[in-house]
């Protein structure tokens, strides 16, 4: 039986599947490294109605080395023409940048946490208090990694993008042996951007069956309707790409949601939830339907025909038309006219 929690707590926050779905604005490259842009990006996630602005934490030396053999180069993709180390080292965050944007998010109300990629990104997240870590795709075989954030004692969310069930099983395994209590799963697609066919939203569900601890969606579809329809299935997360214009080109731009995509997005998901509601069915009947008429005049002590009666609208009445059978040949306790509702005690 699994040991982890079935919420996660996040600055106060619970997330789980009896929980509001928790909506992520992942930063990433998006400020473009501009200290201003970046706390645009926190600001307007707040505004947007977003429970938490999510960064990620690396430097190029930290995810690659600088080499120009032909494994370095990236061939095909968004990205292709590049060496990987020159996409990170135009694509990180300044680490001098976090402090003041978890100062900032913390001042106007929105968390702030972010994706170590070593660990000495964990250490700088853990001198400014993150109150959560979120574990990349690609970084889910990186078992050191999960293991200097179980040390933190801070829920931990782990993204699956690429990775098999079996080493899905082996890094929640590992979190687990490490002492990690709180840890949630992303479903992801790591293609950018995704085409819906490859997201697979029902293994949401089976996910949670398998692993027993909250699932969502991080998602690098374009648009919003993949998303939404994850709530539907079940996912208490979305994660999604965000960037404050779309003609602003960095790295992760051109699969990013804008501030109202995202207001949108919290709108849906707000929708959805109210929608889903609970197991419920009417304790009354519902008077939009039909009930038994007496369509033609009849006189006390005479015997109902076929031609007496009628199913009709509006269906306030007691006699439901299934019940027409039975009537036929009874005989009436009073006279009555045509357009009156025929009632149980009409009848001898």
């Amino acid at each position: 039986m699994s040991s982890f929690s079935k919420t996660i707590e996040i600055s106060g926050r619970k997330v789980g599947h009896d929980q509001p779905c928790y909506i992520i604005a992942e930063m990433s490259a998006n400020h473009g490294q501009c200290l201003n842009k970046a706390k645009e990006l926190v600001i307007a996630a707040k505004e947007a109605g977003a429970d938490a602005i999510k960064l990620q934490t690396y430097r190029a030396d930290t995810l690659t080395m600088k080499c120009d053999l032909p494994h370095f180069y990236i061939n095909e993709g968004p990205w292709k023409g590049q060496y990987l180390y020159d996409l990170y080292e135009g694509a990180y965050m300044p680490w001098d940048f976090h402090a003041e944007l978890f100062e900032l998010a913390n001042n106007i109300g929105i968390t702030c946490f972010s994706s170590p990629f070593d660990v000495t990104a964990v250490e700088l997240l853990a001198e400014l208090n993150a109150p959560a870590y979120k574990i990349a795709s690609p970084e889910l075989i990186d078992h050191d990694l999960i293991r200097a954030v179980a040390a933190t004692g801070k829920p931990v969310i782990m993204s699956t993008g690429g990775a098999t069930l079996a080493e899905i099983a082996e890094a929640v395994k590992v979190a687990e042996d490490a002492g990690v209590k709180e840890l949630a799963l992303m479903k992801c697609t790591s293609t950018y951007p995704a085409p819906a066919n490859s997201i697979n939203l029902r293994t949401i569900p089976h996910m949670q069956a398998a692993f027993g601890v909250p699932v969502g969606l991080s998602d690098h579809t374009l648009g919003n309707d993949v998303p939404l329809a994850s709530v539907a299935v079940g996912a208490c997360m979305i994660e999604k790409h965000f960037v404050l214009n779309k003609e602003d080109e960095t790295a992760d731009s051109f699969f990013s949601m804008t501030p109202d995509e995202l207001k949108n997005l919290v709108h849906g998901v707000r929708q959805i939830e109210q929608a889903l509601g609970t197991v419920h069915y009417p304790s009354e009947s519902s008077k939009a339907r039909r009930c038994v008429y007496v369509v033609k005049d009849i006189k006390q002590g005479e015997r109902l025909t076929a031609e007496h009666l009628r199913q009709m609208r509006p269906g306030s009445g007691e006699i439901q038309p299934k019940e027409i059978p039975r009537l036929i040949g009874r005989q009436v306790a009073r006279s009555m006219q045509s357009g009156e509702q025929l009632k149980w005690t009409d009848l001898q």
